[in-house]
């Protein structure tokens, strides 16, 4: 089962942590798993390309742990309020659609939100 863990600040998506394998298919041949690296990497190209803000994000392969986090989701770090409503809005997108997803995946899924101040 893949845990996800999605961080919130304020009533604000800024981030997300991802722990374990999906257990849906073998490994390599897992779809489940992929569309989530997929999703993952799509929000930090998007953040940092689309957005031209910084992403901090670290990727385990080992562990199978991620971790993606962006300021500039945050009033305290990022003055542009369109900037911040953009990358707040692609990290509310994936749990909307993770939550989608739960309906078919319970068994392989876990998805919480953890409210809490974003820490470097």
């Amino acid at each position: 089962m893949t845990k996800i863990v999605f961080f919130r600040s304020g009533g604000v998506f800024y981030g997300f942590e991802e722990q374990g394998h999906t257990g849906f298919g073998e490994a390599g041949d897992d779809i489940l798993c992929a569309a989530l690296s997929a999703m993952t990497m799509l929000i930090i190209n998007t953040v940092e390309v689309a957005y031209a803000s910084s992403v901090d994000f670290n990727i385990d392969e080992k562990t199978t742990n991620i971790r993606v986090m962006s300021k500039a989701a945050l009033p305290e770090f990022e003055e542009d309020e369109l900037k911040r409503y953009a990358v707040s809005g692609i990290f509310l997108a994936y749990y909307k659609q993770l939550e989608d997803m739960l309906e078919e995946y319970y068994d392989y899924l876990d998805v919480s939100v953890e409210d809490r101040p974003y820490e470097e």
